[in-house]
């Protein structure tokens, strides 16, 4: 423990040679190991429970401005029983929505076990003063948000504002256990800002140090967004983190994972990378909105040998 306590009192100087001391990233390097893990295949029943696995991982989302309390509910029906006509196909793991749409998804889910993420701190920007940011997220969590997605400050990260970084995550961390409440934080790390896999790895050991239960890729607002090569390096560093630590942190791509075949790359890339303590809902997800439609499909596909059309799942 003796780095986190460290960190909780050094200012951006301190932070910067903690940051800038951990071991560069080849990026050749770390850029080959994805695409090769990326190549591996699976068999039909490891297949199977791969895709079933998945579909668990889910935060299935809608962060639109025309999202309606109607389409949340719609969201949620389906998160809840992905295939109607197949009750042992599993729910997904949460349903992401903006804060103001919170107390429909919760009561939607009301008895299903799927939880309710719901997205703060001026998402996507991250543009806004602390104490709006807090009042944000003290609003989603007292709504009933079982998990907050917070998104950091690119600027202040990029400009070696490290504390400011990580008082601000610590701050909203403090505010998911509001009156009683204990909503776990995933922080968005938005790495298609970050430039390069050094910042990368720093902005993952800085919200890991400053109490994030989770780290997470993207927005899905800015492209990049995920990527395999950028998530590898964020398994990497909550390994190395716990090993360090003993504390276990969550990873979760969000934004551009579409099919099933991308999907099962990320679960061997977990198993190969940090192992299999993280091939589970409580500490993997996958941020997205349409790839649970190709899930199903392939799910229908290895039981029936036959490939649905478009029209066999919702266009959400």
């Amino acid at each position: 423990m003796c780095l986190v306590t460290a960190q909780l009192a050094l200012d951006d100087a301190g932070l910067r040679r903690l940051l800038h001391g951990l071991p560069p990233v080849d990026q050749v390097g770390a850029d080959a190991r994805a695409a090769k893990l990326g190549t591996r295949s699976i068999k039909t029943t490891a297949k199977a429970e791969a895709l079933d696995l998945a579909v668990r991982m889910v935060d299935l989302t809608t962060l639109e401005g025309a999202d309606t309390p109607g389409k949340v509910r719609a969201l949620c029906a389906k998160g809840i029983r992905p295939e109607p006509d197949q009750p042992e196909c599993p729910s997904v793991a949460a349903i992401c929505v903006y804060g103001d749409m919170v107390g429909t998804a919760k009561e939607a889910l009301a008895g299903s076990g799927v939880k309710v993420a719901a997205v703060a701190t001026a998402f996507p920007s991250g543009r806004a003063p602390l104490a709006v940011k807090l009042a944000d997220t003290v609003a989603a969590v007292e709504a009933g948000a079982d998990e907050i997605d917070m998104v950091i400050d690119r600027g202040a990260f990029l400009a070696g504002r490290y504390a400011a970084v990580a008082e601000e995550i610590a701050a909203v961390k403090a505010a998911c256990r509001t009156n009683g409440h204990d909503a776990h934080l995933k922080v968005i790390l938005e790495t298609g800002e970050l430039a390069t896999y050094d910042n990368v790895k720093r902005a993952s050991w800085l919200a890991m140090l400053s109490g994030a239960d989770f780290i997470k890729t993207s927005t899905g607002k800015v492209s990049p967004a995920a990527t395999l090569p950028v998530t590898l390096l964020m398994l990497e560093a909550v390994r190395d983190f716990r090993a360090q630590t003993g504390r276990q942190v969550g990873v979760k791509p969000a934004g551009g994972i579409r099919t099933a075949k991308d999907a099962i790359k990320y679960l061997v890339t977990v198993n190969e990378t940090a192992g299999p303590d993280w091939l589970d809902p409580d500490w993997f997800r996958f941020g997205a909105s349409s790839l649970l439609n190709d899930l199903l499909l392939q799910r229908r596909k290895l039981a029936t040998g036959v490939y649905s059309g478009p029209d066999y799942v919702t266009v959400d």
